[in-house]
């Protein structure tokens, strides 16, 4: 039985440029599988613009596992601009998900998906949704699927007696430190010199993670209307 589950991104540019990017995810930890043919950067070692929050040591651990995820894309956009026009082809084991859309948004979302499997400690949230990736997701789907997720996980958490919390209190500090891990990527990445599409794509990020702390209530109010 194959234990890798494989999410592609086809880059389909105006140029007739083709790129194809594959996440290998480990279907039991729900963890990407690193090219271990390439050897990283040293951009992606752990101690280069290690985020504040980061828990790890760079002894016995060389690398930063999110970093050492991005090579491939960091390659992909070396060239391409925020506001390139690309066709995206986004093939999941479910379904395929295609769309005409700017170059940042497209790679907002595949890092939106690299992010949330790289193994990162404050990341580890996420993987569930990575198991049910929804492409180009507005921000009202993406509420919807957080905040879902979020209270599934205190529903296990309550059958096995564990302490639980209904006000999503702690939802807000886990995107609180997820916020502070898109800041330092950023600096990361802007120090290397990466294309603005590949730092763009980190804001995109980031503006959701900073917004959902302080509007999490009030983006719920929103979509209360489906469950009255």
């Amino acid at each position: 039985m194959d234990q890798a589950m494989i999410i592609s991104y086809r880059f389909l540019f105006p140029n007739n440029r083709e790129e194809l990017i594959e996440v290998k995810i480990d279907k039991q930890t729900m963890e990407s599988l690193p090219d271990d043919s390439v050897t990283p950067p040293d951009w992606c070692k752990l101690e280069f613009h290690q985020c504040p929050n980061c828990p790890l040591r760079a002894i016995p651990q060389t690398w930063c596992p999110l970093a050492v995820r991005l090579v491939k894309l960091m390659a992909t956009c070396r060239d391409v601009l925020s506001y390139d026009e690309v066709k995206m082809e986004v093939t999941t084991p479910e379904r395929m998900v295609t769309k005409n859309t700017t170059a940042q948004r497209a790679v907002s979302s595949l890092m939106g998906l690299v992010m949330a499997t790289s193994g990162c400690p404050h990341m580890l949230f996420l993987k569930p949704m990575a198991r049910y990736h929804l492409p180009f997701a507005t921000q009202e789907e993406t509420i919807f699927r957080v905040v879902s997720t979020y209270l599934l996980e205190q529903y296990f958490r309550h059958k096995q007696a564990l302490s639980t919390d209904l006000e999503l209190e702690n939802l807000k500090k886990i995107y609180g430190e997820i916020q502070i891990v898109n800041m330092a990527m950023t600096s990361r990445l802007r120090t290397i010199g990466a294309q603005d599409s590949a730092v763009n794509a980190v804001v995109l990020l980031d503006i959701f993670a900073k917004l959902l702390p302080g509007s999490v209530e009030d983006s719920l109010e929103e979509i209360r209307y489906l469950f009255l």
